[in-house]
């Protein structure tokens, strides 16, 4: 890229900030210092250790954060529900802390008001609909404590919804797990697609009454990967007025990346560990691995190739960005951290993308998509209650 065009991204970004669709900061201060904020404080270059703090968010041009309150899937039932309200308090801990850079944002106007601000306005995502543990009434508690979308699953599939990353289980949706979707539009949470197999995507569509989103998946016609969208799948999001945010994860975007994954990962579990553990031991054996095996390197250049297919078959209305920083070992190498999102934006200049179009990448296409569930709730509150019904009533 060249110096005009990152000057021009820069200049994009300073008027319409990126609007990102997934950061695990908090569970990665769960993981490294059980919520100690003194010790991972983001006001202090925190590069040692995370993708993400204060200074680089500032450089890298964030304007609101959707950050995720994931928890692991082996942790079920209220164990779940427990971790997640403790990733929620970290999220307005943070906020809290740092009110001269962190806005809470519940709603769409929140949104533009921070940006007008100059603040960074911090949203809530549940990753994964394991921690509602199969409870209407957790839903609605979420959402009480500002969680603004819900990932329907994580790796694993849940009772009612199958996982991109697991063997089919209900073909989709359940009844019940059709429920959580309509309860989600009347709340005015945002459905989440990413995770969860093409089959939940198609019967989640089938289902909402309000615009989805995908909080970080790319393109699967560019690299084949179940965690991302076919094509047939994105070419619904103008109908349902639904985003999908570019992920950054190299083993999601490049099919060499995500060949060798599969080469690390049995090599992990051939020597009896979990494909996501990331204890020093693992790590080691991994190091290892990549010594002999050199990682595919994804590059800038890697995930504007799955905008530009996201744009060409979904519309530039229809495309986000949604980095997964702090929630991958690894990046492209030109993205490593919050800092970089200009360098993303220097490249789709380059690609002759205009700034309005740059705009709705960034800012307007998120804001709006909030928006418009926000919208759909008013109207279903006219005409539906709360739903009480329960997983055994509906499914079996």
């Amino acid at each position: 890229m060249t110096d005009e065009a990152l000057q021009q991204a820069k200049a994009i970004l300073a008027e319409f900030p990126v609007v990102d669709g997934h950061n695990d900061l908090p569970w990665a201060l769960r993981e490294q210092v059980t919520y100690d904020l003194d010790a991972r404080d983001i006001a202090a270059d925190q590069s040692a250790h995370l993708h993400t703090d204060l200074a680089r968010l500032r450089s890298g041009g964030v304007g609101a954060q959707f950050w995720s309150v994931y928890v692991r899937t082996d942790l079920t039932g209220d164990a779940a529900v427990s971790a997640t309200l403790e990733q929620i308090d970290c999220v307005d801990q943070l906020v809290a802390r740092y009110p001269g850079d962190l806005r809470a944002a519940l709603t769409a106007a929140d949104m533009e008001a921070a940006r007008a601000e100059g603040r960074i306005a911090s949203l809530k995502g549940a990753e994964g609909g394991h921690s509602i543990n199969n409870s209407l009434a957790t839903l609605r508690a979420l959402y009480a404590l500002g969680v603004r979308y819900m990932t329907l699953t994580h790796n694993d599939n849940i009772a009612w919804a199958d996982s991109a990353t697991d063997e089919p289980g209900v073909g989709g949706l359940s009844a019940f797990g059709r429920e959580v979707v309509r309860e989600m539009n009347r709340e005015g949470m945002l459905v989440d697609l990413s995770h969860v197999a093409a089959t939940t995507m198609r019967a989640a569509l089938d289902t909402t009454a309000a615009p989805v989103i995908f909080s970080h998946s790319s393109a699967r016609a560019v690299c084949d990967h179940p965690r991302n969208i076919p094509d047939d799948v994105l070419e619904r999001l103008p109908a349902n007025g639904g985003v999908a945010m570019a992920t950054f994860v190299p083993k999601f975007v490049l099919q060499a990346a995500v060949d060798w994954t599969a080469a690390a990962d049995d090599n992990l579990r051939a020597h009896g560990f979990h494909h996501l553990d990331s204890s020093p031991e693992a790590m080691k054996l991994h190091r290892a691995f990549e010594e002999t095996h050199p990682r595919p390197v994804a590059t800038v250049s890697t995930v504007a190739d799955h905008l530009d297919h996201m744009r060409e078959v979904a519309g530039v209305d229809h495309i986000g960005i949604g980095g997964d920083y702090d929630g991958t070992s690894f990046t492209p190498d030109g993205l490593n951290d919050v800092s970089a999102y200009p360098n993303l934006i220097a490249e789709l200049v380059a690609r002759g993308w205009s700034r309005p179009d740059l705009a709705k990448l960034t800012w307007s296409n998120a804001v709006r998509v909030l928006g418009a569930a926000e919208a759909v709730a008013r109207d279903l509150r006219t005409t539906r209650g709360a739903s009480n019904a329960t997983l055994n009533q509906l499914d079996t």
